[in-house]
């Protein structure tokens, strides 16, 4: 606008003296008639106006480059949105192991906090997305389904302290089952199975979404426990979500909601510095359950000292789906997995 007005008043400028000069140069020795007059005023607009109109053009021009530049500048994509995790500040993407379609994942003896697994003979298996990849991997847990589990322990936490709340493993224990052999529904049906069916949909849903998936359980069985299981997912994943049914022993449905972390152990690594990602990821699934018309217990969180959380360091959440009273068919179970879709989608 400054550029504008300076032109715009130079123009002026030159035109006024222009026109006074050719006043002064061919001023008659005799009077000008009145068309004489209105010729010469004609010819003087005909010569000086182009320059003024030139310097609105430019002008012009010169704002019309300036707003293009900015929307394209606005409209650039960031190459690094897809995998950046600028979508969520608390979590930072690193560099991890590649792996194959259907290529089998062991605990690796020199990852951190291998040495605290007690069974880790079994595998994860990776499955890769073939359409839209976002390569970004979900790390599916299937609870329970260890043989064995329950007849070995491992430290509930990395520095050996005590638990600071109770769940499957009361407050004060230094030391938990491996794998817990979980409840059973109210109509017989293991709840391994059904963790099992609901990792086996989501997974599905996931990799349609171009996500890949690490199905830390990816049959009846897996000689895995909960640290190892957690530490693989630490090494070949970006995100870990364990699958559960609460044995609570209600005998109504109470609904969806994740284990957050408590006060007692966020000044314990890893957990002082991952837990805030533990729980942005929880709040996310709830609320894509939520969308999905789910129903939820309570606020949808409710806080427990976990193995799991104890050991990750990527973003890592117990979602208890239900309990015993819960339907737990097909139909159920789709629709909760695109809940946990929507989750992820959320999150990332």
């Amino acid at each position: 606008m400054k550029r504008f007005t300076a032109i715009l008043f130079t123009g002026m400028m030159i035109f006024t003296l222009a026109s006074c000069g050719k006043k002064a140069q061919d001023t008659p020795t005799e009077p000008a008639t009145e068309t004489q007059v209105a010729t010469e005023t004609q010819a003087a607009e005909k010569v000086e106006m182009p320059t003024e109109t030139e310097a609105v053009t430019e002008v012009v021009t010169e704002a019309a480059k300036e707003t293009q530049q900015t929307e394209q500048t606005a409209e650039q994509p960031d190459e690094e949105q897809n995998n950046s995790g600028d979508n969520n500040s608390s979590y930072q993407y690193v560099e991890r192991a590649s792996y194959e379609n259907g290529e089998s994942v062991s605990l690796n003896p020199s990852w951190q906090y291998a040495d605290h697994s007690a069974i880790n003979s079994g595998c994860a298996v990776m499955y890769k997305a073939t359409a839209n990849r976002k390569n970004i991997v979900v790390g599916v847990n299937a609870g329970h389904g260890t043989s064995g589990g329950t007849s070995v322990k491992t430290l509930c936490h990395p520095d050996g302290s005590a638990k600071t709340t109770g769940g499957t493993t009361g407050a004060g224990a230094t030391k938990a089952v491996a794998v817990s052999g979980g409840m059973s529904f109210n109509d017989g049906t293991p709840e391994s199975s059904v963790t099992l069916r609901m990792a086996q949909i989501l997974k599905d849903k996931l990799l349609a979404a171009g996500y890949d998936v690490l199905m830390v359980r990816d049959g009846s069985d897996v000689q895995l426990d909960n640290v190892a299981r957690t530490v693989i997912c630490n090494n070949a994943a970006d995100c870990h979500i364990a699958l559960h049914w609460d044995g609570d022993g209600l005998s109504y449905d109470k609904g969806c909601f994740y284990i957050s972390v408590p006060g007692g152990i966020k000044g314990m690594e890893p957990v002082a510095s991952h837990w805030q990602q533990h729980d942005a990821l929880g709040a996310s699934l709830i609320e894509g359950l939520r969308a999905h018309g789910a129903k939820i217990n309570g606020n949808g969180s409710m806080a427990i000292d976990l193995t799991q959380t104890s050991y990750s360091t990527v973003p890592s959440v117990d979602v208890e789906l239900g309990n015993a009273c819960s339907d737990h068919s097909d139909a159920t179970l789709e629709n909760l997995a695109d809940g946990l879709v929507q989750g992820v989608e959320g999150y990332f």
